[in-house]
């Protein structure tokens, strides 16, 4: 967990980064919201948090997680019922609410 203060940071650490965040409301599939949420909760950081990092990995081609969390991921896409992949990528068709 970082520092409080971060001026105070740990020998051999980047400085944080000062940033400003914006609302957003993005829509996406329930299940895979509830996976993304418990491994937040599961990681200990917030929802945004958990995205950020995933995307600014993926943007440098890296891996956003290692073994050990993606067991996790496995294990709550099975206790949400999550069984999209990749290829289902850009391929999804949204229920008609009525």
């Amino acid at each position: 967990m970082a520092p409080s203060n971060p001026a105070k940071r740990p020998s051999g650490k980047k400085p944080r980064t000062t940033v400003q965040r914006v609302q957003t409301g993005v829509r996406l599939e329930k299940r895979l919201l509830k996976v993304l949420k418990a491994l937040a909760e599961y990681l200990d950081m917030s929802l945004g948090d958990l995205l950020e990092g995933m995307v600014l990995h993926n943007f440098e081609g890296k891996a956003p997680f290692q073994s050990e969390t993606l067991s996790k991921i496995a294990a709550l896409k099975e206790v949400y019922g999550l069984d999209l992949t990749a290829s289902d990528s850009h391929r999804l068709l949204e229920m008609d609410p009525s």
